[in-house]
């Protein structure tokens, strides 16, 4: 558990969104990897003027953890949550069990720097999170999405977080933002599947997380009633009001899900289940042996959401991050 380049300009971005880190609650005790001058270039593209000396004090004062970076945002307070005293955490709690009545609506922001994904019940732990915030606060996570697969139990589509976050949990949605795992990525912001009716998908080469920030709004039970997704949600609406229903084609699987991936040639030559087996082999032969740019034109021209691949301008905005305003 880590807060690497892009982490940290994450968090000094989430606070150009309003998030205060004065009460910080950590999943996990995050260590800050990062060297000198990227943290100091990194401080300087958010309007905060650092000295050498000053940075080389965040990075050596807390012995490699986060801490002195989030008091450099604000923070006065600072608990760290863990399973195990392994980090010197500053309490031990398992989050796959309900979080104790003392640590509810206390904190300013929770902050997972990645560690939900380790995390097996994880409907327990989010709710965890929620119930820590007070009204006002946020829930800020850089978390896994496309190709991280062993890393952790799990990898999140954004349309999880729409479908928590949301005035019945008492939240509301800041903004999700997508962007690869390499330096100096670039950002897109990730709409409500909800809102461009269809399912938000991507298909991609690179490991893949996702910013996520959330507000608090209201004190209410949380996961009371569990998040269901969009377009199945349509799909019983027209079925419950309608005796011949027309359903919203947005919402049917088959035309809301990809219907192909660059990794599965056999379904990406046709409909296989028109031809003989013979032409079916051959196509699929003669689709392996093609270059790998000729297979990704064959793909894009075979399958209209694989024009814009990997990132389809319906469902992400790209976004250049605006220099912070720090508060004082």
């Amino acid at each position: 558990m880590a807060l690497d380049a892009n982490a940290t300009r994450c968090l000094l971005y989430a606070k150009t969104l309003g998030v205060s880190s004065a009460r910080t609650a950590m999943l996990g005790r995050q260590r800050l990897v990062s060297s000198a001058d990227t943290l100091q270039r990194t401080f300087t593209a958010f309007g905060y003027s650092l000295n050498k000396n000053e940075i080389t004090e965040i990075l050596s004062r807390g012995l490699g953890y986060a801490e002195p970076f989030l008091e450099r945002l604000g923070a006065t307070k600072i608990k760290s949550f863990d399973a195990s005293d392994w980090e010197n955490a500053s309490d031990v709690s398992d989050f796959n069990l309900p979080i104790g009545e003392a640590f509810k609506n206390r904190f300013t922001a929770v902050i997972d720097g990645g560690t939900l994904e380790h995390i097996f019940n994880f409907p327990v732990a989010i709710a965890n999170c929620m119930e820590m915030l007070e009204v006002g606060g946020h829930f800020v996570a850089i978390t896994p999405a496309n190709n991280f697969m062993g890393h952790g139990f799990y990898q999140f589509s954004p349309e999880l977080f729409f479908g928590l976050f949301t005035a019945a949990n008492g939240f509301n949605i800041v903004q999700i933002i997508l962007f690869e795992h390499r330096p100096q990525p670039e950002w897109f912001e990730v709409r409500d599947p909800e809102a461009v009716r269809e399912r938000v998908t991507v298909v991609n080469t690179r490991p893949t997380l996702l910013l996520v920030v959330a507000r608090k709004v209201a004190s209410v039970r949380v996961l009371g009633t569990p998040p269901q997704q969009t377009g199945y949600l349509a799909v019983w609406k027209a079925a419950s009001t309608d005796a011949a229903p027309r359903v919203p084609s947005w919402a049917l699987l088959k035309a809301s899900e990809p219907r192909v991936t660059p990794s599965s040639p056999a379904s990406v030559i046709g409909d296989e289940r028109r031809a003989p087996s013979i032409v079916r082999r051959l196509r699929q032969r003669l689709f392996r042996l093609a270059p790998a740019p000729l297979q990704r034109a064959y793909v894009r021209l075979r399958n209209p959401q694989y024009r814009h691949y990997p990132y389809d301008p319906r469902f992400f905005r790209r976004i250049d991050i605006p220099p912070a305003r720090r508060s004082e």
